[in-house]
């Protein structure tokens, strides 16, 4: 099996977390409500995340885009799925093969109407859940600008460990420069995990 497969074959499946939280695929049905999500995070976001300069996309393109995304994760890419609370977008995140292989990273954005209520942290644990229920998968990475508090506090609470600060370029306003970039390995999560207590809440769910 091709290492790009690993996601594609993980992720056949959605995963739900505590208090009604959910990921899955984007699918082109969701092209409007997810616009809107955008639309009214557009000036939270923009401090943090490039890609919000491309916004507002048509219907057209943001479609187009959800089959881009389908496409890549059908050939073993990159996943990016949505995240919904109540079944109202929340927000959005992903895994992407951006640190090599036996590696995947975590990415993540939370609508402003959801802030501060854990929503971040639980989607990136349903996902670091989901990379190590494959074999190969030996590490998980969150990277952030060091500026970013935010994101400073999602890691951190997972147990994952800063392993290294590295000079990046500037691709959003509020951004410094400096990429912090956090490690969990598989042998920290089993560790993790297996402390009294530390149930992660979360359960994989077969589509089928």
């Amino acid at each position: 099996m091709p290492y790009g497969s690993a996601v594609a074959d993980l992720l056949l499946e959605y995963a739900r977390g505590p208090g009604g939280l959910e990921l899955r695929r984007w699918r082109r049905d969701d092209a409007e409500t997810l616009a809107q999500a955008i639309a009214e995070s557009r000036e939270h976001l923009r401090l943090w995340m490039p890609w919000i300069a491309h916004e507002p996309l048509s219907l057209e393109q943001r479609s187009a885009l959800i089959d881009d995304w389908e496409r890549e994760w059908q050939d073993g890419g990159d996943v990016l799925l949505g995240v919904f609370l109540d079944g109202s977008v929340a927000g959005g995140c992903g895994l992407h093969h951006r640190i090599g292989p036996g590696g995947l990273e975590i990415g993540y954005w939370t609508h402003p109407s959801f802030l501060r209520r854990g929503i971040a942290t639980s989607a990136a644990r349903l996902l670091t859940n989901a990379a190590f229920a494959r074999a190969e998968i030996t590490h998980v990475e969150i990277h952030h600008d060091k500026a970013n508090e935010a994101s400073l506090g999602i890691p951190q609470k997972l147990g994952f460990r800063l392993v290294r600060e590295v000079p990046d370029e500037v691709e959003a306003p509020a951004e410094v420069g400096i990429a912090c970039e956090w490690q969990l390995t598989r042998e920290d999560w089993n560790r993790l995990r297996t402390k009294p207590g530390a149930g992660d809440g979360c359960h994989l769910v077969s589509e089928r």
